[in-house]
Parts: structure tokens; C-alpha cells; sequence
């Protein structure tokens, strides 16, 4: 089984990199959900549902992307193909994603987002599943390298996430839910 061996040998090292990746996305996830539903109530949710898909969606996305990507680098498999066609799959599909979430951002009416919304919420995503598909590509050719533009994909996407967590929790939080729909400039969201 040199096949098998070589993708234990390839993986082994990151074993512990992706379980801590896999439980960080995976309490973030949930953090996030226990979040949104102390901070706003039913009837804000459905005055904005265009933001919630614009904005609160995409993050846990991005965090259960960390924890699919992670537990399919965890898997004990007998060559890189198997995860490396899953993860541009995933990659992929992460492509699509953000570039619907761009759509639903252009079309907001009760928000403009401002340049900052715009890097955080879809550029640097779509750059992160860009990467993510780089290294699923470059997996079965040149594993080292490619599990360390993985392993930039995944951190990127934590990153991102924990700080759209933030700039959600803090903007549903400080909004008076009677304010007008056009938040001041400067506001994100």
C-alpha cells in the first residue's frame, strides 16, 4: 500500500492543524447561532431578511466550510485524489456562493454597503475558495505545497468569519430597531 502510505505520510502532519480548525469552526458555528438569536428578536429578522442572507448566512457558511474541509483532511484515506476532488468540489461551490452573495449585496435597499463590506463579506471570501480549489488542484501533484495554500484557505476563512461575527453581533446589537433603514455612513454591517 505505497499509495496509502504516501497519504498518510502527506496528511499525518496536519492531522492536528485540522481538528483544531474542525473545533473552532465548529463551536464558532454554533457560538453564532446562540448569538443572533439572543441579539435580535423574530420580528427584526423579518423586516431584513435580504441582510441576513447578505451578511449573517454567509459567515456560518465559511465556518462550516472550515469544518468540511477540515474533517475531509482528517479522513484516513488511501490516496489525495479522493479528497482533492471533494475539496474543489467544496471550493467550488464556494465560488458560486459568494458570487450569489455579491447579487443579494447589490440589490439591498434597507443598507449600502460601504468598501469595507464589500473586502470583507465577498472579496476576501471568493479569494479564500480560490485557494481552497488551488490546493485542491495542486493536492495530488504537489501535496506539501498545496496542503499549506489548504491550510491558508482554511485560516482565511476563520478569520473572516470571526471578524463578520463580530461586525454582525455589534451592528444588529447598537441598531435601534426603529431607526430608518438607511444606516449612518460609516456603519457596517
Amino acid at each position: 500500500m505505497i499509495v496509502a502510505e504516501s497519504a498518510s505520510a502527506a496528511l499525518g502532519p496536519w492531522l492536528s492543524f485540522y481538528v483544531m480548525t474542525a473545533s473552532s469552526a465548529a463551536a464558532l458555528t454554533g457560538l453564532m447561532f446562540v448569538v443572533i438569536t439572543l441579539v435580535t428578536g423574530a420580528e427584526r429578522v423579518r423586516r431584513a431578511p435580504d441582510g441576513i442572507s447578505a451578511f449573517s448566512t454567509p459567515t456560518v457558511v465559511h465556518f462550516c466550510a472550515v469544518l468540511f474541509v477540515s474533517a475531509i483532511l482528517c479522513a484516513p484515506w488511501r490516496s489525495l485524489v479522493g479528497p482533492a476532488v471533494l475539496l474543489g468540489v467544496a471550493g467550488l461551490y464556494g465560488l458560486a456562493y459568494v458570487l450569489r452573495v455579491m447579487a443579494i449585496t447589490r440589490r439591498l435597499s434597507a443598507y449600502r454597503p460601504d468598501l469595507e463590506d464589500w473586502a470583507w463579506y465577498t472579496i476576501l471570501p471568493l479569494g479564500a475558495y480560490a485557494v481552497i480549489v488551488m490546493g485542491a488542484v495542486l493536492l495530488p501533484l504537489l501535496a506539501v505545497d498545496a496542503l499549506f495554500a489548504l491550510a491558508t484557505g482554511v485560516m482565511a476563512l476563520i478569520i473572516i468569519g470571526i471578524r463578520n461575527s463580530w461586525d454582525v453581533v455589534t451592528f444588529i446589537a447598537i441598531k435601534d430597531p426603529d431607526e430608518p433603514p438607511d444606516p449612518p455612513s460609516g456603519s457596517s454591517g
